[in-house]
């Protein structure tokens, strides 16, 4: 209730800075939305994006001799944005809906909610911000918008590893050097229940962090912040970066949602959460130069998991029922395989002509522990991903782009579905060998 109460209050102070100030039109730039001013320095945007998407995933299955396709027609993004400042007070907003129905990772979802912060800046290098946003503690693409992406999707790694969005405290302090190169820094403390979880906290906080380099100052137009060099730098740019969280009791795959997962130790006395702490770590660098571009990202992730788990949630079933572990379960093991455990790299490069004809490429590999979530073989247990794209921009400041790509997904040999049967404990195992074909192609516009 505490967390609601603080939304709704933010969200309200949000609405009177915009109805308080007598706002009148001020300007408007293709794909950087409408701007209003007001009184006391305050001024306010009002912008989106919409993407349309179309998808043929073949499938080529040789170990069962199945082979099939499918095709898929949907609003892929449906964004619409309303942030402001105030100078005079340091202040600035955010607050960012979806209305598409689809989640940043492609999955259905119901959450609309996207972004909800303030931010406080102290003085030109240091900013304090509250409320649910962007993880900068997660891999580098993944606070790019999705406006600015250089394919049409995001990487394997993102969808998998990302914590995507959490509510909590953000810190960011710069550090700009005498020969113009930088020092960034990003602390979070955060809920580690993941967006929109206006139900109970479970476990404890999430810490999180991240250190960024560049050597050679800012890059165009918040480069960094982007994929294909459309800018096209005129001299050398580079961010080279390390990041990581702890999350402590952890109660879903990878912190996305609270309570989805629940661990406990129930004993003749008492009854407590179990719940396993999770540590995410990685690396990353960018490079943009007259055109070029190169990402590289690597994540890796571990868990600790309590010796006096006896019970859990029936998450398949009922998750409102508590289930015991037998005696003979080995308990880490069955945990372990619903957790995303494992590591990633992902490696993406690419021209964009003086045209705005961007020519790009992508390889993305997944290396699951023995026990993890990404061996299961209806949604993951797929190591290796190579993409080519080709996109058109038609605006510098993405207002308006089409993209289209083609991805090989490559299928371990003598992998296995894991399908959860009536009884938790067990497990279907089908042989599955074969490989995945992707087209996609997608439309992103600007207002």
């Amino acid at each position: 209730m505490m967390k609601k109460f603080i939304y709704f209050t933010a969200l309200l102070f949000f609405s009177l800075c915009v109805n308080g100030q007598n706002a009148s039109f001020n300007t408007y730039n293709f794909g950087e939305g409408l701007e209003f001013v007001g009184e006391d320095d305050h001024s306010f945007k009002l912008g989106g994006y919409v993407q349309p998407f179309i998808e043929s995933r073949f499938i080529f299955n040789d170990s069962l001799d199945e082979n099939y396709n499918d095709n898929r027609f949907r609003l892929r993004r449906l964004r619409l944005r309303l942030s402001g400042n105030n100078t005079q007070h340091n202040l600035s907003y955010r607050i960012q809906f979806d209305l598409s129905g689809v989640s940043e990772t492609g999955e259905e979802s119901t959450n609309l909610l996207l972004d909800a912060f303030m931010t406080y800046s102290l003085n030109k290098r240091t900013k304090l911000t509250f409320g649910q946003r962007s993880l900068r503690s997660d891999n580098r693409e993944l606070p790019m918008s999705s406006a600015t992406l250089q394919l049409v999707e995001r990487s394997r790694l993102t969808s998998s590893f990302a914590s995507i969005r959490d509510f909590g405290f953000f810190i960011q302090r710069d550090f700009r050097f005498k020969n113009g190169s930088f020092l960034r820094n990003y602390l979070e403390i955060t809920s580690g229940d993941g967006m929109n979880n206006f139900t109970k906290d479970y476990g404890g906080l999430k810490y999180g962090g991240r250190i960024d380099f560049l050597p050679f100052g800012l890059f165009t137009n918040m480069g960094q912040f982007r994929q294909a060099d459309v800018m096209r730098e005129r001299s050398l740019k580079l961010v080279v970066g390390a990041n990581g969280s702890y999350n402590q009791g952890m109660s879903s795959r990878r912190g996305r949602i609270g309570g989805d997962f629940l661990f406990y130790n129930i004993n003749a006395i008492d009854t407590n959460y179990r719940l396993p702490d999770y540590i995410k770590y990685g690396a990353d660098l960018l490079i943009k130069y007259k055109g070029f571009s190169l990402l590289t990202e690597y994540v890796k992730t571990q868990v600790y998991i309590a010796d006096d788990i006896t019970h859990r949630n029936d998450r398949y079933n009922n998750p409102e029922e508590i289930i015991a572990f037998d005696s003979d379960d080995n308990t880490k093991e069955y945990i372990r395989s619903q957790l995303v455990l494992g590591n990633s790299i992902n490696i993406q490069a690419g021209y964009a002509f003086k045209n705005l004809i961007s020519i790009d490429g992508r390889f993305t590999s997944i290396n699951s522990d023995e026990f993890s979530w990404l061996n299961n073989g209806t949604f993951y247990n797929r190591p290796n991903y190579y993409t080519f794209g080709v996109s058109k921009y038609f605006a510098r400041n993405y207002g308006f782009k089409v993209q289209a790509s083609i991805t090989y997904v490559e299928v371990n040999d003598g992998s296995k579905y894991n399908i959860q049967t009536d009884d938790p404990n067990e497990y279907l195992i089908i042989p599955h060998q074969g490989s995945e074909l992707l087209f996609r192609l997608i439309s992103s516009f600007n207002f």
